[in-house]
């Protein structure tokens, strides 16, 4: 996986195992929460543009509309919850592709041993701050779910992305981080269907591994979504 976060297309492919959503919502969950505290603590997503784009996301996994809302209380503080942090975490996997993982956890000493050992298991290992994340930057992706045409390409950049790639049936659009709103609303205005929208880490140059490296960087994947405190694993691996 390319592009944007890896750790969403294991989340969609995984909906229909029912044992899973809980695990996925409880994600989510935490993601408002943390998107209430970073607004300043307001639980109004038009007043709150990252709640917003994270209550979007969390209604195209079918998270109960319950769910959101407590979720949300819990940031305001009209719930109690737990004492949430943001982490992020820099690492080598198979072939020696570059990893950002990040999650919000309740214990980050607790995840950071975890992260360490998943990543031991599957040929990777932790990289020390600022080794990996150079080869990254910060874009606003939006994705569709349409195979890319030339009529599309064109629509896409009249509404102002930067580039526009496809991946079997979908298609991820690229912004910069302060476009990402306005062409969102200029595609939805041109009527197409978002599937999501989110600021991401693009990896500024992709690498090809061996099939036998791809098969160990799945497993790593598999092993690092199953891990509660992990939201979004980015890597450089070309598709």
């Amino acid at each position: 996986m390319s592009g944007h976060s890896h750790a969403k297309t294991v989340m969609a492919t995984k909906m229909a195992n029912a044992a899973k959503k809980g695990k996925i919502y409880s994600k989510y969950g935490r993601l408002i929460t943390i998107a209430v505290k970073d607004g300043g603590g307001s639980g109004d997503p038009t007043k709150n543009s990252k709640l917003k784009a994270t209550i979007e996301q969390a209604k195209a996994m079918d998270m109960p509309k319950e769910n959101i809302e407590r979720a949300i209380k819990k940031g305001t503080g009209e719930l109690a919850g737990e004492a949430l942090e943001e982490v992020s975490y820099e690492g080598f996997g198979p072939g020696g592709i570059a990893l950002i993982i990040n999650g919000i956890t309740d214990n980050a000493n607790r995840t950071l041993s975890e992260i360490k050992s998943i990543l031991n298991q599957n040929n990777g290992k932790m990289a020390g701050e600022g080794a990996v994340r150079w080869m990254f930057e910060r874009k606003g992706v939006i994705i569709i779910n349409l195979q890319k045409t030339e009529e599309l390409e064109m629509t896409v950049i009249e509404a102002g992305a930067d580039d526009i790639k496809s991946y079997d049936n979908q298609t991820e659009i690229y912004t910069k981080t302060e476009d990402l709103d306005a062409v969102k609303k200029a595609l939805e205005d041109k009527g197409l269907k978002i599937e999501s929208a989110s600021l991401d880490m693009i990896a500024k140059e992709e690498v090809e591994i061996s099939e036998k490296e791809k098969e160990q960087v799945e497993r790593l994947f598999e092993a690092l979504d199953d891990n509660e405190a992990v939201n979004n694993i980015y890597s450089n691996l070309k598709s």
